[in-house]
């Protein structure tokens, strides 16, 4: 493991980029938002590519605070409906960032700190501390993420603690394009996720409460598909999110290390294989994305040009009591871990 001095915040904070390197592959990160800044991995010709979308330097992480490329997201990754919650009678307000909705912690989440840093040979754990009433959340909450490489694999290592009773879901948030960050869309990739139900939505991506199955859907991802197939067929749940942006409940039990999904891509041979303990996968194919973003290479980033594969516990799940709960007392500590191998073929 290598470190240097990347830059400075706004208010003066030393931001550091971090670089695991294996023999197959090198994965960078940032203490800035606990960002997954890069990751090169090589095509069956073994070319190597980066194959996260990403910033040349710091500065695009701090001045383009919505977009979340490979940011750790919280407290609260994902929607909450009218960023509202009960916690034992008594109700919070985040404030919104969505519409109506608050998105991945409120205006200001967990990826606009500078996280504390606790670095090993091979891996690097970042920590960070949110104060009681940070976004309108309850308790002083300890939310710790270890990455960890070896061979082709990177580990993520989640760890929450808490002093008040209090709601979490943390995830990690990386833009995925396997043919490479500056080559276009990733319609063309294949994915196979390892779900046979998904959560609908309404019209604002909220949860309706319904946990319907994929089978005779364009979200039947049970056997591979490429990606960009279906991606605009009239099917309401696409209408709404324009495109792929649906919570996936990973089969077999939460808690145990199990696959998710499977992407490979014909052109470069890459693949990349996501497993978890957690009870859901977020698949986002970027449809927000507008190209104002440029990214590497002075590559724009447009609609479609990644993927997301964010594991995590199901969206506005402290408004839907059926959903696994997301709810965290003093005393208990969550954990959670999150697997993505690269290879090729």
């Amino acid at each position: 493991m290598s470190k240097l001095l990347w830059g400075k915040t706004a208010e003066g904070t030393d931001v550091h980029l971090y670089t695991l390197t294996t023999r197959e592959i090198e994965v960078r990160i940032t203490d800035f938002g606990a960002h997954l800044v890069a990751i090169r991995t090589p095509d069956r010709a073994g070319k190597m590519a980066d194959v996260v979308l990403g910033f040349d330097s710091l500065q695009g992480y701090l001045h383009v605070p919505n977009a979340h490329l490979g940011a750790v997201v919280g407290r609260f990754g994902n929607r909450i409906a009218l960023g509202r919650f009960v916690i034992d009678g008594e109700t919070f307000q985040i404030p919104v960032n969505n519409g109506p909705n608050a998105l991945h912690g409120g205006p200001k989440g967990f990826d606009r700190y500078v996280w504390k840093s606790d670095e090993q040979p091979d891996s690097i754990e970042f920590t960070h501390l949110s104060p009681d009433g940070d976004m309108g959340f309850p308790g002083t909450l300890t939310a710790r993420v270890r990455y960890t490489l070896s061979a082709n694999l990177l580990r993520l290592d989640y760890t929450v603690t808490t002093d008040k009773p209090t709601i979490h879901n943390l995830t990690n948030h990386a833009y995925f394009n396997l043919r490479g960050d500056d080559k276009g869309d990733v319609l063309g990739h294949r994915i196979e996720i390892y779900a046979s139900y998904y959560t609908p939505t309404d019209a604002g991506q909220i949860p309706t409460g319904a946990i319907a199955p994929v089978a005779g859907t364009p979200l039947d991802f049970r056997t591979s598909a490429v990606i960009g197939a279906r991606i605009d067929d009239p099917f309401e749940q696409l209408v709404l999110g324009r495109g792929y942006d649906h919570n996936f409940v990973v089969d077999g039990p939460a808690g145990t290390l199990r696959r998710a999904a499977r992407v490979t891509e014909p052109s470069t041979g890459r693949t990349l294989t996501v497993e978890t303990t957690e009870p859901a996968v977020q698949f986002y194919t970027g449809n927000f994305l507008d190209g104002t973003l440029t990214g590497r290479h002075g590559k724009k980033y447009g609609p479609r040009t990644g993927f997301c594969l964010e594991t995590q516990h199901f969206p506005d799940a402290p408004n839907h009591p059926h959903f696994p709960t997301t709810l965290l007392r003093p005393g208990e500590t969550f954990r959670s871990t999150t697997t993505f191998a690269f290879g090729a073929i």
